[in-house]
Parts: structure tokens; C-alpha cells; sequence
């Protein structure tokens, strides 16, 4: 009686348990359907492309197609660095009060092509990768690592923050941010390759 007893009692408790460490369904969903979806546009748009499409200038100073798919890479490294700095810091949810911005506006903030500004110089594409071929093997690698994170981290990664030049966001957000800056520079790419002087094969 005593044994039945017990074992239901620790079932209620286990009922009321804060939740398994990790990122909850929904929270891995997200970034792992954006960070896949976002991996594959990119890869099919620079697909194909000749020795000479890849390093076409609009101007001198722009950057070529390769040149906005090494800066990716970099970011991805890069960027991927603030969610493990973020993780080194115990969790706190209290802190939640201090993010202002949603999921979305996370992705429409880094999506506006019209909020333009100059790369901090280690971000910028100086041929690290050796080749434009190793640079999208370096990126493939990269993302699929931060897909592996997102789905087996124990990490509650909305208690976990960043801060950023629009505000602190949380762990979840910075990942998000991670895929929607490579889609931002695909679509840079985009407008490369529909410049008129672009060329044709």
C-alpha cells in the first residue's frame, strides 16, 4: 500500500516539474525549419554559377556574389560565438522582460535591405576559405552544425541572451538572427545577378 502510495506521489510531483531542459518543440521547429530553409535558398541560388558570374562587380567597390557567400560563412561562425558566450551565463527568465522584440521582428529587422551598414572588418570576405568551393563547403558544414545544436541542446536558450545594436534578444532570436542574416545576403546576391551588366553564361 505504502509502495502505491509513494509512486503516486511521485507522479504528481513529476507532474509538476519545470519542463525538460532544452528548447520546446515549437522553439526547435522554428530554427530549425529557417536555418534549413534559409541554407537551401542560398545554396540554389549561387548553384551553377560560372568562375566569372561568381566574382562580377556592379562596382568597384561592391562585393561579388563569392565575396557575399564568404561573408555568410564568416557570420556563421561568427555569430553562432554570441549564443555559445550566451550560454556561459546561468539562464535567468526574469531577464525576458528586457527583450522588446518578437521572433518576427528579429527577421524583418535583419531582412530590410533599406538598413544598410558597413561590416566590422573581420566580417568582411578576404579569401580565408581559399577557394569559392571551399567557402559553400565551409557554410554546409557550419549550418548543419547549428541545426545539430538547436535540436540536442539542453539549453533553455530563451533564457539566455544577446545584446544587439535594436536590443537584447534571446538565444532562440540569435539563432533565428543567424538565418536571417544569410537570407538578407542572398538576396543581395539576387540583385548582383540582375544587374544589367551581369554576366550571361
Amino acid at each position: 500500500m505504502k509502495k502505491a502510495v509513494y509512486a503516486l506521489l511521485a507522479i504528481l510531483l513529476c507532474s509538476f516539474m519545470p519542463s525538460k531542459k532544452g528548447l520546446t518543440n515549437a522553439d526547435k521547429e522554428l530554427v530549425v525549419t529557417e536555418m534549413t530553409r534559409t541554407s537551401k535558398k542560398l545554396l540554389k541560388t549561387i548553384k551553377g554559377l560560372s568562375s566569372e558570374q561568381l566574382n562580377f562587380k556592379v562596382s568597384p567597390e561592391s562585393w561579388s556574389v563569392a565575396e557575399c557567400v564568404e561573408h555568410i560563412t564568416i557570420s556563421e561562425s561568427s555569430i553562432f560565438g554570441m549564443v555559445e558566450q550566451a550560454v556561459k551565463i546561468p539562464a535567468d527568465a526574469a531577464k525576458r522582460e528586457k527583450v522588446k522584440v518578437s521572433d518576427d521582428e528579429v527577421i524583418a529587422i535583419m531582412m530590410n535591405r533599406k538598413n544598410k551598414s558597413q561590416s566590422p572588418s573581420a566580417f568582411q570576405p578576404s579569401g580565408k576559405f581559399g577557394s569559392h568551393k571551399e567557402t559553400v563547403k565551409a557554410f554546409v558544414a557550419k549550418r548543419k552544425q547549428n541545426i545539430k545544436y538547436a535540436k540536442k541542446t539542453e539549453n533553455n536558450l530563451r533564457n539566455h541572451y544577446g545584446e544587439m545594436r535594436f536590443g537584447i534578444i534571446d538565444a532562440v532570436q540569435l539563432m533565428v538572427f543567424i538565418s536571417a542574416h544569410s537570407e538578407r545576403h542572398t538576396l543581395q546576391i539576387e540583385e548582383i545577378m540582375n544587374n544589367e551588366n551581369f554576366p550571361r553564361k
